[in-house]
């Protein structure tokens, strides 16, 4: 009888993540909708056509609107489906962070008559550019190709299986 009437009052409490270094938070849920209000208002700052500020304020009405609706932290991230609720602060924590050096960087704001820095196969790399390079492609790959040049180079061959020469101006 004394769990029944009492058991809704009893939520059930959260001991551990179960991830080594995240901690339980106890009032996961209001940190929650205090971050993800706090984003909604930040992101105002990025112009209103950018697709990034579309994405995040799409996100993130959803998982408010979602943190307002439930009580429980079981139901939040279940509806959620992207992790637990401590999770879920470290990435919102890490969009409000991203946000302020999408401010700072402004990418939105390229201008259009500028000239992208073209970086010619013998010319010396600058310091700023990465070095990785990719592998050279195995062998197989250019006698394929040298095989598949000669093939539609060859003229229409009238008896066979051949397939026919197809030139570049033709369609299959």
């Amino acid at each position: 009888m004394f769990l029944r009437k009492f058991a809704p009052l009893l939520a059930r409490v959260k001991e551990t993540t179960g991830i080594v270094g995240l901690e339980v938070v106890p009032n996961a849920r209001e940190v929650l909708i205090s971050l993800y209000t706090k984003t909604l208002k930040e992101i105002q700052a990025v112009p209103e056509d950018e697709g990034y500020r579309k994405a995040v304020e799409s996100f993130t009405r959803y998982r408010l609107q979602v943190c307002q609706e439930e009580e429980d932290w079981e139901q939040i991230e279940k509806r959620i489906g992207c992790g637990q609720v401590e999770e879920l602060i470290e990435e919102a924590q890490d969009e409000l962070k991203l946000i302020s050096k999408m401010i700072e960087w402004e990418p939105w704001g390229v201008p259009d008559d500028y000239e992208c820095e073209v970086i010619e196969n013998d010319a010396p790399v600058p310091k700023h550019v990465p070095l990785h390079r990719p592998g050279p492609l195995p062998e197989e790959f250019y006698k394929t190709l040298e095989a598949v040049s000669l093939e539609t180079n060859k003229p229409a061959v009238a008896s066979g299986e051949s397939k026919p020469a197809v030139s570049s101006g033709e369609s299959k």
